[in-house]
């Protein structure tokens, strides 16, 4: 694979630990009655490389599962975000 391949690897597993622990923080704020994580904050986390950890996140702490549009925005940018790979590792 070349260098691209695996900085865009280490692109999104940054991305998706930041979104984990955001989406995470922010349900424990949710259960403290605190000031909350903006919800434009997490779903451009998502965006821009963070949607496995935001997909994680969402199950892993059920929050966020219910709320429009997270339960279709995220898995969408998941789907983008894997063929995004597919296709960097293909063109290799």
């Amino acid at each position: 694979m070349r260098e691209s391949v695996y900085l865009f690897l280490i692109w999104l597993g940054v991305a998706s630990a930041l979104a984990l622990v955001l989406f995470g923080w922010d349900k424990l704020m949710a259960k403290l009655r605190r000031r909350r994580i903006p919800e434009a904050a997490l779903l451009g986390c998502a965006l821009m490389g963070g949607s496995a950890g935001a997909a994680l996140g969402m199950a892993l702490f059920h929050h966020k599962t219910r709320k429009r549009p997270f339960p279709w925005f995220v898995p969408l940018c998941l789907i983008v975000h894997v063929a995004l790979l597919i296709w960097a590792a293909a063109s290799t």
